[in-house]
């Protein structure tokens, strides 16, 4: 079956990934170039307004000392150090403006209604900076800045002082700086980009390949290929979690696929053995009824063992029904349990008894080891009775003449383990593994204990010990005999209930 082309989902998440970092990467260079922009802007500002701040001092000595040489009369300003390329405006100290020396980069600002708060500021003792709003010759609105200081002789207000000057910024030399600082985070940004995409495919091809492989995988699952498995990442992260979770479901599904393969297989084989028992009674029923019918047999004694071989057969048929319907319950868990405390030494002295006569009858001792005082389970005794003839029934058709059957019992880990030992023909080692089966016959293992040989003996004793929730397995070895052992809680560990589980 060809393998569905993945590459194309695999591209569109490998590029968006590469795609998402680049966005970042690109975003942080933008963010970082306005950044960048914005801190030099406003140390550049504030380095100017401090530099405001210290040449106002030495202005205002200046037009002090002028308005004293004046005799205070303002009519007389030395305007020899200032700035031509600063605006300067000298107020009196009713805030009459005495003086201005306009620069060339702005036009009509003698007149500039924005300078009277600043002006109110520093005839009130308060120096004052920040920005305002000029007309330049363009008629543009261009910002500037400014510091505005009171006048004082003698410590007596005489008036104040306005300046300004256009900001750094505005300056060729300032845009050709910024050009530069962009230019430099552009290109560094640049080779920071090619990295990135170098680095993103690297990160993201070795993101994306454990997801084609599992993607491949579950759709090869999904046509019926269970046996598909993906080899988890060096990693352990969230994908190499991922994988070996998908490992371990598909251990689940094709296991629990295997089962219910095996399941049908079964259901397969009990119909056809159930049709394999039923037709030989059957068959046997039909050709006697008909020799009875048709006169074939006129002996009166022969009619009357055909007519007992007819009920025999019947019986069979009965006891074979009776089996399965046994099996069936016991599987599904409609049999209740009548749990109690039980004493195995003497159930099992009991369950000899019974025995006992056919196993004489064959010539084999039965021995109970059982020893007094062993502790008492929780079981109901009607149903391990039934595992006990099961096990000794068994155990007895393989058992030569002058051969033992005995069974003990010893606890450990919170269970009783009984077991059923004789020293019969034993257990083949492929044999072993199937005795347990339904309907499972081998010429050289036992077969069904109950109903004359139906295969369903071993099978009913395996449900019936698991729904008291112990466990059952057997030992053998050819020609030296075989041990079965069974397990069962003790009193004191009881069931939760007492309805067999399905």
């Amino acid at each position: 079956m060809a393998t569905p082309d993945l590459h194309p989902a695999a591209t569109g998440l490998r590029t968006k990934l590469v795609l998402s970092y680049l966005a970042v990467i690109v975003s942080a260079i933008l963010v970082l170039s306005l950044a960048v922009s914005w801190a030099i802007r406003s140390y550049l500002t504030n380095a100017q307004l401090d530099n405001l701040l210290y040449i106002a001092p030495t202005w205002a000595q200046t037009f002090e000392r002028d308005f004293l040489l004046a005799q205070g009369n303002w009519g007389i300003v030395n305007s020899s150090r200032i700035d031509p390329s600063m605006l300067a405006i000298i107020y009196d100290k009713s805030g009459k403006q005495v003086a201005c020396f306009e620069p060339r980069f702005v036009h009509n600002s003698c007149s500039v209604s924005a300078v009277k708060p600043a002006i109110q500021k520093a005839l009130q003792g308060t120096v004052d900076k920040g920005s305002i709003e000029l007309t330049d010759y363009d008629g543009d609105q261009t910002s500037s800045l400014y510091v505005s200081v009171p006048l004082v002789i003698n410590h007596n207000l005489i008036g104040a002082m306005f300046i300004s000057e256009p900001p750094f910024s505005l300056n060729r030399g300032f845009n050709a700086l910024m050009n530069q600082i962009n230019l430099a985070i552009f290109l560094a940004g640049g080779v920071v980009i090619l990295v990135a995409v170098l680095l993103s495919l690297f990160l993201t091809r070795r993101l994306t390949r454990p997801l084609e492989a599992l993607t491949a995988a579950a759709e090869r699952m999904k046509n019926g290929q269970y046996t598909q498995r993906v080899d988890p990442p060096r990693s352990q992260d969230e994908i190499g979690r991922l994988a070996q979770t998908f490992n371990d479901m598909a251990n689940t599904i094709e296991a629990d696929v295997n089962e219910l393969r095996r399941q049908d297989q079964v259901r397969r084989d009990l119909i056809a053995n159930i049709a394999h028992d039923l037709a030989t009674p059957l068959t046997a029923i039909q050709g006697f009824s008909e020799a009875l019918a048709d006169d074939v047999i006129s002996d009166p004694a022969a009619r009357q063992e055909t007519a007992q071989r007819i009920g025999r057969e019947v019986q069979r048929l009965k006891r074979l029904v009776a089996d399965v319907r046994q099996m069936t319950q016991l599987e599904a868990g409609h049999a209740p349990l009548d749990l109690a405390p039980l004493d195995m030494q003497d159930l099992v002295d009991e369950t000899l008894f019974v025995s006992q006569p056919d196993c004489e009858q064959d010539g084999i001792n039965l021995r109970n080891e059982i020893a007094p005082g062993t502790p008492m389970v929780q079981a109901d005794s009607d149903r391990i009775i039934q595992v006990l003839l099961n096990l000794l029934d068994n155990a007895r058709r393989h058992t030569p003449r002058g051969g033992e059957i005995y069974v003990g019992a010893a606890p450990k880990d919170r269970f009783l383990h009984v077991w059923v030992t004789d020293t019969g023909s034993g257990i083949s080692r492929e044999d072993l593994a199937h005795i347990f089966e339904r309907f499972y016959r081998a010429d050289r293992s036992r077969t069904g204990a109950t109903g004359g040989g139906s295969g369903l003996g071993l099978s009913i004793v395996r449900a019936i010990v698991n729904t008291h929730g112990g466990s059952i397995w057997a030992e053998s070895t050819l020609g030296q005999g075989t041990r079965i052992t069974f397990t069962l809680p003790l009193a004191e560990q009881r069931v939760p209930t007492a309805v067999l589980p399905a």
